[in-house]
């Protein structure tokens, strides 16, 4: 007996195709998202704004893990927040939340039956709680004092199952909470840096005045001083440069190894530091970043840069500083 001949297959989208898709069904349920924030986002910003204590960020499943990464997001930007496992929380779990903290609880659905006992704890001991959800008629979402209710819009996968769209959108949400959270309170890019000393992240966010020379490793010298007086400083300093000041002891320039070679002659050691010098050198405040730092001298093609208040030397930093703390 012979087999039928198979028909043509259809042809598959390319692994390309279905990766925009997903990537542009997502985009569009986060501007659907965008405009619909309005009252309810505001109510649950300041319900959590108004914690004494800490946030506590719970969900189960992809809402666990969602609520895992926004748990961290609040930590790292000033808000004190940590995660509580919804499943644990009823073998307890529940002992982690104080009366004065804030439940912040992620649910697609808002009827997670792991939630059941820690919704009853917080409405027990009435113990703030802010809901993210899907459906406004949940029960999560009706227990809570102030509940966000994502937009209804299709999953990106292909048999729309799949977490796809909603849960960027939770993310997204818990992001702005975090955002508005941290502009309430103030926090500056020198507390994100005492949060996060760590790793390339901390690097970038050290400032000139943690990595610069400073007193006796100061290389400078009067603008009138003989170019032997000079160069010897440079030797001693092992900077490559020297800073030039005039009477008033402000900075009016720099002499660097690059001089040297331009002005080689007999004559060098006899002449004067003000003859070879670049005059109105780059500079940069103590308080920039280091990484700004780095920047100005790849821009201007130098290796140092001398750090300045009201045109008085206080420092001078090297590349070489920026690169031995992890500045790339």
């Amino acid at each position: 007996m012979t087999k039928a001949a198979a028909g043509p297959r259809p042809e598959r989208t390319s692994d390309l195709a279905i990766a925009r898709r997903v990537v542009q069904t997502e985009a569009e349920g986060l501007g659907v998202l965008a405009t619909a924030i309005g009252p309810a986002f505001q109510a649950a910003a300041d319900v959590l704004a108004a914690t004494q204590g800490r946030v506590i960020v719970t969900g189960m499943g992809k809402s666990g893990h969602i609520a895992r990464k926004v748990a961290s997001t609040l930590a790292s930007t000033g808000t004190p927040a940590y995660f509580v496992h919804a499943a644990e929380a009823s073998h307890g779990d529940l002992g982690m939340i104080a009366p004065n903290d804030t439940v912040l609880a992620f649910s697609n659905s808002g009827e997670t039956a792991e939630l059941s006992d820690l919704l009853a704890y917080v409405r027990r001991f009435r113990i703030p709680l802010v809901a993210i959800t899907s459906i406004a008629t949940s029960t999560l979402a009706t227990t809570a004092d102030a509940a966000i209710v994502l937009p209804d819009v299709p999953e990106a996968c292909p048999i729309g199952l799949a977490p796809t769209v909603s849960t960027t959108l939770a993310i997204a949400a818990g992001d702005a909470l975090a955002a508005v959270l941290l502009e309430r309170g103030g926090f500056t890019a020198e507390d994100f840096r005492g949060l996060h000393p760590g790793g390339r992240l901390g690097a970038r966010l050290v400032r000139v005045a943690d990595l610069m020379h400073t007193g006796p490793a100061l290389p400078l010298v009067d603008e009138s001083a003989p170019m032997r007086e000079t160069i010897l400083l440079m030797t001693e300093k092992g900077l490559g440069c020297a800073g030039v000041t005039g009477s008033d002891g402000r900075l009016t320039g720099a002499v660097t190894d690059g001089d040297l070679r331009r002005n080689m002659a007999p004559d060098l050691l006899e002449r004067v530091t003000r003859d070879i010098m670049t005059r109105n050198p780059a500079t940069i405040p103590a308080d920039a970043l280091g990484g700004e730092a780095l920047a100005k001298m790849n821009e201007r093609g130098i290796t140092s840069l001398f750090v300045t208040e009201n045109g008085l030397p206080s420092g001078v930093l090297h590349m070489h500083d920026c690169l031995r703390a992890g500045i790339a």
